[in-house]
């Protein structure tokens, strides 16, 4: 089903390693913490939409 098959231990270690010689060890934290606030960003948007009602098509049309 997958186009690569699954992906194992040594994958994602070449996979870090690969991450870490492009960006260096030292700029990693940052990069984690700049994922990890768009992710918040981005459920708490969802969150507050669904809250909301929905769909903002629905207004549109009006």
């Amino acid at each position: 089903m997958f186009l690569f098959g699954t992906l194992g231990l040594p994958e994602m270690l070449l996979i870090l390693l690969i991450i870490v010689i492009i960006f260096g060890a030292r700029r990693l934290p940052e990069l984690g913490k700049s994922l990890g606030e768009g992710i918040k960003n981005f459920k708490k948007s969802v969150t507050k939409q669904e809250e909301e009602g929905g769909d903002d098509s629905s207004a549109d049309k009006k």
